[in-house]
């Protein structure tokens, strides 16, 4: 008997307004209209003062509770004392329903803020996706049919089936079937990938057609989904500079604040004053300023599969003037590629020569003739069967096709068979290949049919498509210099760079060769991130400032061992996660500089001067709590370059 699994629930819905609304957040906004409604029947003069205490004292609690907790746990006078201070100075001196006011403004300040916070948290999930909690199984030991499992009950090994429309629930191997699976929540691609047997799949992606039976790999917290949760969680722990510097000037800026207050009491004796300025002085701005940017530039830079692992690595990675990368497997696909055809009898047109080359080598599991028949694939050649096939060792391989004798390899194959090889060909054929594919160091096949040599099929580890436009893009986000580091030769590594724009090339560098470089760069001054394939560039990945990992979608070890991790081989990703960072910090100096400095400057200048009291004051405090709030939260959906 067959079961369907419960459908999940859509992501959207748990990151929705509604979703956020918990029983403690109405108890919140209890407060806040007990407070409000008391505060106008007092001024109304429909309740006596009593009831108004009462009303504040309720909307107190939390802020006092946390103020004290703070005070005794951490030895810091936060906002919420201060703004307790100022409610109780307020109301103590006379300026009762200023005080009440001012509470109730406080109090849906961080309200929102809370609201906004926890709406940028739920969104970074609703973006990655969620993975659903029950499985369609294939019966084993003898039983026939499916069976619905939940997913906590799945073990290694267990064939699970996914119809289109369903969410992957495992990481695993497709064992059967074809289907096209839309990855973005893993990757950030939108264009669904096809998957067949043997392709990979996560838990969490979409099948959007077809059916997969996939074998589980990997269940729960070792999942992909599971590990990008809970690494984009994490992020908040890591603490950018200007986010630790915000928090550093509240703490000693509360107590230089209250001294600054008792001196305009001794000077002014007008506690209509000294109120005004206490709303004023509040820092509360300077700690909502930074970790609602760094929460929503996470999330954001995760839509886009774009794990950055924390505020500190945002503000790095805007402020690098310099980006290094590895070669191979970054700035090139680090798999071989045809990259040009030259034929040497005229009997034998290209596609001809591939033909034979390609049914040659279609038993070959060698990486060359792997490029040879993917070449001959996208050329649309229809590659036949070989009648006789033999690999020789160390030379390449000798097959029948069609009836012809055909021998694929290095010189060495071709001279032993007796075929004859032009010295002219074989001198410049591979510097000719290089400069038509505009890359250098290619590796020349030698064809020959029938005895007689054919032609010369170059292969090469080819650029990555998209690598040109996607350090341009980079250098537009202000980057003033590209290095390339590689182990390989010199004249290949000057051939790529200079195919691709690089500026500098450091070649033939074993891994402490690589954080050498790094190292000098800092010392010239230079803020560098290393972009590399998480593994084998560890050592410089780890030195550079910012340290950035391709691929990550593919290993484990990419995600832990850089400090940014990008779902999928594109490099134009790196340029969106520079992008965001430099959005980010822009969006956290507005923050501090209009939302916090110019408008509490003036405030504070207009109640020195009498111009306003501490209802004008309360209510255009709220003012700044506003701007900051909505100049973080646009990060989530403002136009950015390259990211979506």
């Amino acid at each position: 008997m067959t079961a369907t699994p419960a459908p999940a629930r859509p992501a959207a819905a748990e990151s929705g307004w509604g979703a956020l609304m918990t029983r403690e957040r109405w108890i919140e906004v209890g407060r806040i209209l007990l407070t409000g409604l008391a505060a106008l029947l007092y001024w109304r003069q429909a309740v006596p003062i009593e009831v108004l205490w009462a009303a504040v004292a309720i909307g107190l609690y939390p802020l006092v509770k946390t103020g004290l907790l703070d005070l005794v746990r951490e030895r810091k006078i936060g906002t919420e004392i201060f703004v307790t201070i100022a409610t109780l100075v307020a109301m103590l001196g006379g300026e009762t329903v200023a005080g009440a006011v001012l509470m109730v403004i406080i109090l849906i300040a961080e309200f929102i803020a809370e609201l906004n916070t926890d709406r940028a948290r739920a969104s970074i999930k609703s973006l990655i996706g969620s993975v659903p909690q029950v499985a369609l199984v294939r019966g084993k030991d003898g039983e026939v049919g499916e069976r619905s499992v939940p997913v906590a009950e799945l073990r290694v090994g267990d064939v699970v089936l996914v119809r289109a429309g369903e969410k992957v629930p495992v990481d695993g191997s497709v064992l059967s079937g074809q289907g096209a699976v839309n990855e973005a929540s893993i990757t950030g691609e939108s264009l669904p990938k096809d998957k067949q047997t043997g392709s990979t799949v996560f838990a969490g992606t979409v099948l959007a057609s077809g059916a997969l039976d996939v074998r589980t790999d990997k269940l729960g917290a070792d999942t992909m989904f599971a590990r990008i949760i809970t690494l984009v969680e994490d992020a908040e722990a890591h603490q950018a500079p200007v986010q630790k510097l915000a928090d550093r000037v509240a703490a000693w800026l509360i107590p230089v604040v209250l001294v600054f207050l008792v001196g305009v009491w001794l000077v002014t004796r007008d506690i209509r004053t000294v109120v005004t300025l206490l709303i004023f002085t509040s820092p509360a701005e300077l700690g909502l300023a930074t970790p609602l940017v760094m929460i929503a530039a996470v999330a954001r830079a995760a839509r886009n599969g774009i794990l950055i692992k924390g505020g500190l690595y945002l503000e790095l990675l805007a402020k690098v003037d310099v980006v290094v990368f590895d070669k191979t497997g970054t700035l090139t696909a680090n798999r071989p590629a045809v990259v040009s055809v030259s034929t040497q009898d005229a009997a034998i047109d290209e596609r001809q020569l591939m033909r034979l080359a390609a049914a040659a080598d279609r038993r070959s599991a060698h990486p060359l003739a792997q490029a040879v028949m993917a070449h001959a694939a996208a050329l649309g050649i229809e590659v036949p069967e070989p009648q006789q096939y033999e690999q020789i060792q160390a030379r390449g391989v000798k097959a029948t096709v069609e009836g012809r004798a055909v021998l694929v390899g290095n010189p060495a194959l071709l001279s032993e068979a007796g075929v004859a090889l032009p010295s002219s060909t074989l001198a410049t054929g591979a510097t000719a290949a290089a400069d038509a594919a505009g890359i250098g160091s290619s590796t020349p096949v030698h064809v020959a049919v029938d005895g007689r040599f054919a032609g010369i099929v170059y292969i090469a580890d080819a650029v990555r498509p998209g690598a040109r436009e996607a350090l341009v893009a980079l250098k537009a986000t202000g980057v003033k210099r590209t290095v390339m580091l590689t182990g390989d030769n010199a004249a290949t590594a000057h051939a790529v760079a200079q195919q691709l724009g690089i500026d500098e090339v450091h070649a033939e560098l074993l891994p402490e060769g690589k954080v050498g470089v790094i190292a000098e760069l800092q010392k010239q001054g230079h803020r560098v991130a290393m972009v590399g394939d998480g593994i084998n560039d560890a050592p410089a990945l780890a030195r550079a400032d910012v340290g950035i990992a391709m691929g990550g979608g593919g290993t484990q070890a990419a995600l832990e061992a850089a400090d940014v991790a990008l779902m999928t081989d594109d490099l134009a990703k790196i340029g969106a996660a520079r992008a965001i960072a430099r959005r980010a910090y822009r969006t956290v100096q507005e923050n501090l500089f209009v939302g916090v400095g110019v408008v509490h400057v003036l405030g504070i200048a207009a109640a020195l001067m009498g111009w306003i009291g501490p209802i004008e004051a309360a209510i255009i405090h709220l003012g700044p709590d506003v701007l900051v709030f909505v100049n973080s939260v646009k990060l989530l959906r403002v136009r950015i370059p390259g990211a979506t």
